[in-house]
């Protein structure tokens, strides 16, 4: 199953399926993607978390699925994980176990990674006789450049926990059980939910466009429009007069 809760203004997305280590079936992606949708429609929600119930993180798609799927098959099970790389929030995933195939997908999708000390992100493509799918050498590639992708999938390299963080996969390890992670993975989001809901996914926006751009001043072209907007926007008049009046007092 999928549950999916409300921390606040954070979305937790959990994949609860820990007899079969959380690998993700048709039924599975289609409700992952379900979740993830009606977090995007919810106003109150300005970021979201999606994680697997320990002692996995997402064992991959299920393997009887897989084994009868064809194209529309195959899209099918990445409609779960391309949900979170195409979610307008911000995203984190919070990785606390192994992430394996689809579910490195699923990781790979995220904004964000936060590694629990017992993460593992194992590609596994080679191993099983099959190609990458789903935009993997993609992300991984627009993550940790072509060397590190090529050890995942030209020669099944994993990476624990630390060498995630060490190669820029994860962000940062997180010490302790999946709660300490989950508690980490929320104080981390905690910024996006203090600011205009607006102003944060208008950024993520920003960041998608400037991401496929190779000049300085496209990039600055990209920004002026959104920045103006954020300019004459109510909230930062509010903001500026605060810190303009805290100035004053001191």
């Amino acid at each position: 199953m999928i549950r999916s809760t409300r921390e606040g203004k954070v979305a937790v997305v959990t994949i609860d399926a820990p007899d079969s280590r959380n690998a993700l079936t048709l039924d599975l992606s289609a409700r992952l993607a379900e979740a993830v949708a009606d977090a995007e429609r919810d106003e109150n929600v300005h970021a979201l978390i999606v994680t697997g119930t320990p002692p996995a993180f997402c064992a991959g798609a299920d393997l009887s699925a897989l084994g009868a799927a064809k194209e529309a098959g195959l899209r099918a099970i990445y409609d779960g994980f391309l949900s979170v790389a195409r979610c307008t929030l911000p995203t984190i995933a919070a990785v606390g176990g192994a992430a394996v195939g689809a579910g490195l997908n699923l990781a790979l999708a995220a904004d964000v990674r936060l590694a629990g000390p017992r993460a593992k992100f194992i590609p596994r493509f080679l191993e099983l006789g099959l190609h990458p799918g789903g935009g993997m050498t993609w992300m991984s590639q627009n993550l940790v450049g072509y060397q590190r992708t090529a050890a995942m999938t030209l020669f099944g390299q994993s990476l624990t926990a630390a060498e995630a963080v060490e190669a820029g996969l994860a962000l940062k390890l997180v010490d302790g059980d999946h709660s300490d992670l989950l508690e980490a993975a929320l104080a981390f989001a905690r910024p996006s939910t203090e600011a205009p809901r607006d102003l944060v996914l208008a950024t993520k926006k920003t960041l998608g466009v400037t991401r496929r751009l190779s000049q300085h001043a496209d990039a600055v072209d990209a920004e002026i429009a959104p920045q103006i907007a954020s300019l004459e926007s109510a909230a930062f008049a509010e903001r500026l007069a605060a810190v303009k009046a805290r100035i004053r007092e001191h």
